[in-house]
């Protein structure tokens, strides 16, 4: 019980694990994850390590996701990714804007891995996953069976997916296809974004003002430990968002498909004064 896991996790708590294997590929994921359940151990498969907190050392064997690699395929509607679930996440926002392949740029500055997205099915800033996932490559941990989900069948939500439910344990994400639009739409509707005119904003600039402010919300990991922004905005039903509407007419509010309307955490953290606590 002498392997660290301080490196494997973004909040750098100095926890062991007994066994901590880096997989480059499929097969070494599941030849480590078979090995170790054949020992009677628990595992724990991570990508960055941003939504764990290490309580106290783990008895068993840690998987650390590092299956790399992007593929780009140029049709004429779109460019259609193959991104390895061991890809960094904000590398790969950086990387399709250098390559002139925008749509991710609201996602800029996620902690994490590409296979981490769609457990969450992340977002920001007015965009989540969903709205650019083509499907998810997963391998069924115990067989070895390949299976390909659509983005329908995820069955994606408000931070929540299919790999929350009855995929969770079973199986592991090895690639996600993303596809990204050749006619761009900004999605202006947060925050320092509505400054933003969408007439003559480039994809570029929506990333800078993405990561601005992100940077000045959330510490650098590297500095202070932390998971980013890790909560979810209430959804409360029109009649509740209309009285508080009454009382805070500026509150930050935005109306769902659904009819119920999101609120903003980070104004009510303000409101009551919590910025800060810990």
């Amino acid at each position: 019980m002498n392997h660290s896991l301080k490196p494997w996790n973004t909040f750098g708590i100095d926890h062991n694990a007994q066994h901590i294997v880096c997989a480059e590929d499929e097969q070494q994921l599941l030849n480590a994850w078979q090995h170790a359940t054949a020992k009677g151990q628990p595992v724990l498969i991570l990508g960055e390590g941003s939504n764990v907190l290490f309580l106290e050392d783990y008895r068993g064997t840690v998987i650390i996701n590092r299956i790399k690699g992007i593929e780009i395929h140029d049709e004429p509607d779109a460019w259609y990714l193959h991104v390895g679930a061991g890809e960094n996440w904000h590398r790969l926002v950086k990387y399709t804007l250098q390559e002139g392949m925008p749509g991710l740029e609201n996602l800029a500055l996620i902690p994490g891995c590409v296979g981490s997205s769609p457990i969450q099915n992340i977002g920001a800033y007015g965009v989540e996953l969903q709205r650019v996932c083509a499907y998810v490559d997963c391998v069924e941990l115990a067989t070895g069976k390949q299976v390909r989900l659509t983005a329908k069948e995820c069955r994606f939500g408000y931070r929540d997916s299919i790999f929350k439910h009855e995929y969770q344990d079973r199986f592991a994400i090895v690639a996600v296809g993303l596809r990204l639009p050749k006619e761009w739409q900004p999605v202006l509707t947060y925050g320092d974004l509505t400054r933003l005119d969408p007439t003559t904003v480039t994809p570029q600039q929506v990333f800078d003002a993405v990561c601005h402010m992100r940077t000045t919300k959330l510490p650098d990991p590297k500095v202070n430990g932390n998971a980013g922004s890790f909560f979810k905005n209430p959804v409360v039903s029109a009649e509740t968002a209309k009285a508080l509407l009454a009382q805070f007419p500026t509150a930050p509010n935005y109306p769902q498909a659904d009819g119920s309307v999101k609120l903003a955490a980070g104004w009510l953290i303000d409101q009551c004064q919590l910025k800060g606590m810990q």
